[in-house]
């Protein structure tokens, strides 16, 4: 009888997880990608980065109760790479490729994931004005260099910005402190779904 019920419960466990990675798993590949600095057709990096993330979201799965299970992969995956920054210093070609892993960590979790200012900061234990102040940097560092080719397309003409001042695509929306218009969360049935 015991056994039965925790069998039914690791069933439920891992089909409400499955659902989750189901939705979310793209969303969340593309941003470790985007920290990792990889073209998007080689995520290996990336791969294994959201692979140990997803573990640890699995593992406290039952123990989150009402807290939303992307939030949690998020941390987890910021608190990775934030702890392994220095294996993504050597330019791979991805989109961010130009930036510091800090550079990248912050620009992910502000501009790609619509984290507050205050979020972040309180995520990586920086105060709010070093993180503005590196979001500023790495948004002008993208802006002063056109796109890698191979990465989001073609340069533009004369591989600089077009007239108006339009920065380079860099992935990810425009900073207005929202999460961008398709979302980031989906249901996740019991555990969490989307506000």
């Amino acid at each position: 009888m015991v056994r039965e019920r925790r069998a039914a419960r690791e069933d439920r466990r891992a089909r409400e997880f499955d659902t989750f990675v189901a939705g979310a798993g793209g969303r969340l590949l593309h941003a470790a990608t985007l920290l990792t600095g990889e073209p998007t057709g080689d995520t290996e990096a990336a791969e294994r980065l959201l692979t140990i993330a997803l573990a640890r979201t699995y593992a406290r799965w039952d123990r989150l109760r009402g807290e939303d299970p992307y939030d949690h992969t998020r941390q987890a995956l910021a608190a990775l790479f934030a702890h392994r920054g220095h294996h993504y210093r050597r330019p791979r070609g991805g989109i961010l490729a130009r930036l510091t892993p800090q550079e990248r960590l912050v620009l992910v979790l502000r501009l790609y994931e619509g984290v507050a200012e205050e979020q972040t900061a309180a995520a990586l234990g920086l105060p709010v004005e070093r993180v503005r102040a590196i979001c500023t940097r790495a948004m002008a560092t993208m802006r002063s260099a056109p796109p890698r080719r191979g990465t989001t397309g073609t340069p533009p003409p004369g591989g600089t910005s077009p007239p108006g001042g339009t920065p380079p695509s860099t992935g990810m929306p425009p900073s207005n402190g929202m999460p961008p218009a398709n979302g980031r969360r989906t249901a996740t049935g019991a555990a969490g779904a989307a506000p």
